[in-house]
C-alpha cells in the first residue's frame, strides 16, 4: 500500500500509518511539488484544506481508493469526480468538537462582557468602566441550531454556565434531547426565544442562507448570533444590516462565505467579533483530527471499513462486522445472475428480508450492483461508484425490504432480480454459519449451493442419466467436484408426471444443477456439457 500525506498532520498520525511495515507513507516534505506524480500509484491520499483534490488531480490517480480529509468540510475535494472513480472520501467530524464548542462559548463571553472593546480601550490608554458594563450568561437562553457532536458539546458547557438550552434539529429524537436537558423546538420558536443563537449545521442546499433577513427579523431584539460552523449559512449583508439597525446587539463569526474575508459588508459592521476560522485550531484538536483520519484510512485499506465517509454510507466497526457477510452475499448473487442471464441489462431489483432489512442496505445494494456490473462491463465498479455507474447507463435500480422472511428458514435473505431485453431472472441467497454465502433459489427453483469461486450452472430436463453424464465429462477433464447441488421445478414436475405415462424415474420437467468445482472450466468442457441432449443451458460462473 502507498499513502500520500499531502499536508502536515500530527507525527502520531504518521506513526499509525507506518505501523504497517509493508506500507509506503510519503509526507509533505518528501513530495517536493510532485503530488500529481506520486498519487499515480497511491492507494490513499490524506489532505487538510489547502490541497485541491479536484478532477484534474484525480485524473493522475489510477489506483486511489480513498481520500481522507483531516477536518470536517470537504470543499477542497471534488466528490462527484471521486465517486465516479470509485474513490471513498472520508472526513473527521467530531474530532475537533470540543475545540469548536469552547470557541463558541468564548465568543458568547466576549460579547456578554465586551472583552474586545475593553481590550482596545485599555491599549488606547482609556479607563471606561461604565460603558463596559456587561451581562451574565446565567439565566439566559441559548438557541442551538444543529444538535450534532459540536452542538451537544456546546449544550453541556452552556448548562454549566446556568443557561437554558433550546435547539432545533429535525433529525434528533425527543428522548435524546430530553436526556441532555435540551428543549427541542421549531426554528422560528428557537429564534424568538433565544438570547444567544449559535449555528452548528452542515452546509446543504436546505441550510444555505438559513440566517437571512427574514429569520433575523424573527430573533428577539437585542439577541446575539454566533457562527462557528459554515460561512454560507449566513446572509452577510442581512446580518450587517441587522447590526447597524440595532435589532441584534452583537454577533461573532469565525467562518465566512469567502475566506479569507475581504470586501464584505461585515468589515464595517458594528458590535461584531471576527476570528479567522480558528474554532478548531487547537493543538489538541489538530492532533485528534490527524490521528482519527489516519485510523480511518488504515482500517479502510485493511478491512474496507468506511467510517465518516461522505460519498457512501458510513459504518461503525460493529455495523461492518454484521454487514460484511451480506455485502459479500449480495455481490456474489449479483455476479451469479449476471453471468447466468442473457440480453442487455435494463433493471436491477433487490429485496431484503429478515434482520438485514433494518441495516444499512445501501452498502448491500451497491455490493449487488457492483457484482452485476463487474460481470458485464470492463470498467470496475465498487461500493462507492456502483449506483452512479448504473445511473449513468440508464439501468434502473429498485429496492424493497421486509422485516420477516416468508416461509421461515434462514434468518436473512437477499433477492437479486435482473430484467434484461431477453427476460427476467432471479436469485435468492443467505449467509450460513455467519460467513458462508449460500444460494437458495434460481428462477423459482429451490437449489441450495455454496456461492464459491468456480461454479457450473446448468439447466436441464428432469430425466434420468443427466447427473452421471455430467460427472463423467468433468472426471475425464480432471475437474474435481467439490459440491453438486440439484433443484427441480416441483409443481411443473408433478403436473407433468400426473399427465404422462412415463416411469417415476424422470418427469421431463425443468431442473437446475449448480456444480462447485476446484478449477476453472474450459470452453471445451462446456461444449461437451451442452451436447448432452437433456441440457438446455451450461454456463461457467466465476465469483470473487
Amino acid at each position: 500500500m502507498k499513502i500520500v500525506v499531502a499536508e502536515k498532520i500530527s507525527s502520531s498520525a504518521i506513526e499509525i500509518l507506518r505501523e504497517e511495515k509493508r506500507w509506503t507513507v510519503l509526507t509533505p516534505d518528501q513530495l517536493d511539488g510532485r503530488l500529481a506524480t506520486e498519487i499515480a500509484d497511491a492507494d490513499a491520499l490524506i489532505v487538510r484544506s489547502a490541497v485541491q483534490a479536484d478532477a484534474k488531480l484525480l485524473e493522475h490517480a489510477q489506483k486511489l481508493r480513498v481520500i481522507g480529509r483531516a477536518g470536517v468540510g470537504v470543499d477542497n475535494v471534488d466528490l462527484e469526480a471521486a465517486t465516479r472513480r470509485g474513490i471513498a472520501v472520508m472526513n473527521t467530524p467530531g474530532a475537533n468538537a470540543v475545540a469548536v464548542a469552547e470557541h463558541t462559548l468564548a465568543m458568547a463571553l466576549a460579547m456578554a462582557r465586551h472583552l474586545c472593546r475593553a481590550d482596545a480601550l485599555m491599549h488606547a490608554g482609556k479607563w471606561e468602566k461604565k460603558s463596559l458594563q456587561g451581562t451574565e450568561l446565567r439565566g439566559k437562553t441559548l438557541g442551538i441550531v444543529g444538535l450534532g457532536r459540536i452542538g451537544m458539546e456546546v449544550a453541556r458547557r452552556a448548562r454549566a454556565f446556568g443557561m437554558k438550552v433550546m435547539a432545533h434539529d429535525p433529525f434528533v429524537l425527543q428522548e435524546v434531547a430530553h436526556q441532555a436537558e435540551i428543549e427541542l423546538a421549531a426554528l422560528d420558536r428557537v429564534l424568538a426565544a433565544a438570547d444567544y443563537v449559535t449555528l452548528h449545521l452542515a452546509l446543504t442546499p436546505q441550510s444555505a442562507g438559513i440566517i437571512n433577513a427574514d429569520t433575523l427579523s424573527k430573533m428577539k431584539k437585542g439577541a446575539r448570533l454566533i457562527n462557528c460552523a459554515r460561512g454560507e449559512l449566513v446572509d452577510e449583508a442581512a446580518l450587517a444590516a441587522a447590526l447597524r439597525s440595532g435589532h441584534l446587539a452583537a454577533a461573532a463569526l469565525d467562518v465566512f462565505a469567502e475566506e479569507p474575508l475581504k470586501d464584505s459588508p461585515l468589515m464595517s459592521a458594528p458590535n461584531l467579533i471576527l476570528t479567522p476560522h480558528i474554532g478548531g485550531s487547537t493543538h489538541e484538536a489538530q492532533e485528534a483530527v490527524g490521528v482519527q483520519i489516519a485510523v480511518q484510512v488504515r482500517e479502510f485499506l485493511r478491512r474496507g471499513v468506511m467510517q465518516n465517509a461522505v460519498n457512501v454510507p458510513s459504518v461503525s466497526d460493529e455495523e461492518y462486522a454484521e454487514l460484511q457477510p451480506y455485502m459479500t452475499l449480495a455481490e456474489r448473487l449479483g455476479s451469479f445472475i449476471a453471468q447466468a442471464a442473457e440480453g442487455g441489462l435494463e433493471e436491477i431489483a433487490l429485496q431484503y428480508s429478515g434482520p438485514v432489512a433494518s441495516g444499512k442496505t445501501p452498502l448491500v445494494r451497491n455490493a449487488a450492483i457492483a457484482g452485476v456490473l463487474n460481470s458485464v462491463l470492463a470498467e470496475k465498479a465498487n461500493l462507492v461508484n456502483a449506483s452512479a455507474m448504473a445511473e449513468e447507463r440508464g439501468i434502473r435500480v429498485r429496492e424493497t425490504a421486509k422485516a420477516k422472511v416468508s416461509g421461515g428458514g434462514a434468518g436473512s435473505v437477499i433477492t437479486v432480480s435482473l430484467k434484461t431485453r431477453e427476460g427476467e431472472h432471479e436469485v435468492k441467497g443467505t449467509v450460513l454459519r455467519g460467513t458462508s454465502p449460500r444460494l437458495l433459489l434460481v428462477d423459482g427453483i429451490d437449489v441450495e449451493a455454496p456461492l464459491e469461486r468456480n461454479l457450473i450452472y446448468l439447466r436441464n430436463r428432469d430425466v434420468p442419466g443427466v447427473i452421471g453424464k455430467i460427472g463423467t465429462i468433468l472426471g475425464e477433464a480432471k475437474i474435481n467436484i467439490a459440491n453438486f447441488s440439484l433443484g427441480r421445478a416441483e409443481q411443473a414436475a408433478r403436473a407433468a408426471h400426473l399427465s404422462s405415462s412415463q416411469p417415476s424415474g424422470g418427469t421431463g420437467g425443468e431442473a437446475v444443477c449448480v456444480v462447485h468445482v476446484d478449477s476453472r472450466v474450459p470452453d471445451a468442457v462446456l461444449q461437451k456439457l451442452r451436447a448432452i441432449p437433456a441440457i438446455t443451458l451450461a454456463r461457467a460462473i466465476r465469483l470473487g
